[in-house]
This record gives structure tokens, sequence and C-alpha cells, in this order.
């Protein structure tokens, strides 16, 4: 685990009052949204959706908002809040082409991180990916490398950002591939070794708990 720039005499230790999460209905996210609404200080929780979640619990606490992120201004209202957490991500065989998967995992999620600071918050959480670096002669790991850059530069007083390996967890339609990779998760070396998308979002919930100031980078090795 890197933690650049942060002071640990001034963790908080509570709760963010409020939080949205972009990309709530992803493998990450809904867990993101779930762990929230289990955290009694975090009294209004905003997920963001372009089509239905399904979460485990229900709670006044939780709004669910559909948004189009071709037109996120319209929306900016949603992002007074305390923490922002962005798990938005494509992949390239979804998205079609390179300029396709930009859009989603740069353009949006830099987007995101830009009306949160905008609304006041003060916490970016992303979930980013190993490998990510903005050097890379991997297309996907540059992309998420010149990101995690950009979100750096914006000015917030804390980021967070994990860098996870294949994610693991319950995907609608045929993943087999991934089915296959979190059985033999266990003989890759623990750099690279497949992840539970629950145990991404505890470590993004948790560091918006302790809410360190300076930018904090959890690897995929490092993530509890």
């Amino acid at each position: 685990m890197d933690i650049e720039e942060s002071d640990t005499r001034h963790m908080t230790s509570s709760s963010p009052a409020s939080a949205v999460v972009a990309g709530a209905t992803g493998l990450v996210g809904r867990e993101c949204v779930d762990l929230l609404l289990g955290e009694p200080g975090c009294t209004r929780i905003i997920a963001l959706v372009r089509r239905t979640l399904h979460t485990t619990l229900e709670s006044e606490r939780l709004w669910i908002r559909k948004v189009d992120y071709e037109s996120l201004d319209h929306s900016a209202d949603l992002f007074r809040v305390d923490a922002v957490f962005c798990a938005l991500g494509t992949t390239m065989h979804d998205a079609g082409t390179e300029e396709a998967f930009r859009r989603v995992d740069f353009d949006y999620a830099l987007h995101v991180a830009r009306l949160g600071l905008e609304g006041g918050a003060r916490h970016f959480l992303l979930v980013s990916a190993l490998g990510a670096d903005p050097h890379s002669r991997v297309f996907y790991n540059r992309v998420k490398g010149e990101l995690e850059h950009a979100v750096g530069e914006l000015g917030y007083r804390s980021v967070t950002i994990v860098r996870p390996s294949l994610l693991v967890g319950e995907r609608p339609g045929p993943r087999r591939f991934e089915r296959l990779a979190g059985r033999l998760a266990f003989l890759s070396p623990r750099r690279i070794r497949p992840v539970e998308a629950s145990r991404v979002a505890a470590a993004l919930v948790s560091a918006s708990v302790e809410d360190a100031p300076g930018q904090r980078i959890i690897e995929n090795r490092d993530i509890p």
C-alpha cells in the first residue's frame, strides 16, 4: 500500500454524511451502496444508474437516480456530497472501439470527479486497475493511468485509488473465464490474483471512513 502526502494524524474515523456512487449497478458499485447503507453515519447515499439497481437493502437514505453521462451537468445537484465513489468502467469487448472505451473510462469518470469537486466533495474514491500507468504501451492500462493522474490534479482534499486485478462476483450473462479464474485464484501470485468485488468495495468504504488527507493508492496485493 502506497500512501502519498497523507497525514494520519487527521483521520476522522467517521462515515461521510453523504455520498454519491457512480456506476452503482456494476460489481463494485452495488457493493459500495450496500456497505454505505450499513454505515449509520451516512445519511444520504445517491446511486447513479443507467439501468435498474438490484440491492439487498432498502432504505429511505438511498436515492436511486437514473442519469445520462452524456449530459451529466443536468444532474450536478446530485454531487453536493461529502464523498464521491467512482466505479464506472466498461471493457474493450463491450465498448467495441478504443474511442468508446475511453469515453466511459476516462471522460465520464473525470466528469464525475469534476462535478463532485464543484459540489463540495472532499474525498474522491476511484476503482482503477492493476497496472494503471499513463505511460503504458497497453491502451487499457494507459487510459486508467491517465485518469488517475487527471483526478490527482483536480485538488481534492483526499483521493483514494484501488487497483484491483480481475474482479470476481455475480455478473449477468455467461462469464466462464471469470468464474474459472475465481476458482483458480489461489494459484496466482497475490500481486495479480483475482479479487472479489466485495473486498474492493470494502477497501473503498473503509478509506472513506478514515478520510485521510492526501492521495492513497491501494494495490491489488494490499486489498484486505
